[in-house]
């Protein structure tokens, strides 16, 4: 098992187990080095998947999974690098209002 699936797995230990589930759908299984971006971009799936499926209920586990994501990949930014966090943030956004 990587490092960065071990991060992930205990960073969503308490999380509902079908949140959980949807969490590791996404991310797969990270590479501890890359795993802010990483999971910044498991996000970004995410939420294109809710994007597809506008108004329809089915997809706000894919929402939830989404803001989970984002929060984590931020939360394993600050833990790596907290002086970069502002400009990470930065990197996510944009990529997110950037993905069609």
């Amino acid at each position: 098992m990587s490092d960065g699936l071990r991060w992930l797995e205990r960073h969503t230990a308490n999380a509902p187990p079908v949140l959980r589930e949807r969490v590791m759908h996404y991310a797969g299984a990270p590479a501890a080095g890359a795993l802010p971006a990483h999971l910044a971009e498991a996000g970004v799936r995410a939420l294109a998947s809710v994007e597809r499926h506008p108004g329809d209920r089915s997809a706000a586990l894919d929402l939830l999974a989404a803001d989970a994501l984002v929060t984590l990949a931020l939360l394993a930014q600050a833990q790596a690098d907290a002086s970069s966090l502002h400009a990470f943030a930065g990197t996510m956004l944009r990529s997110a209002t950037s993905t069609p």
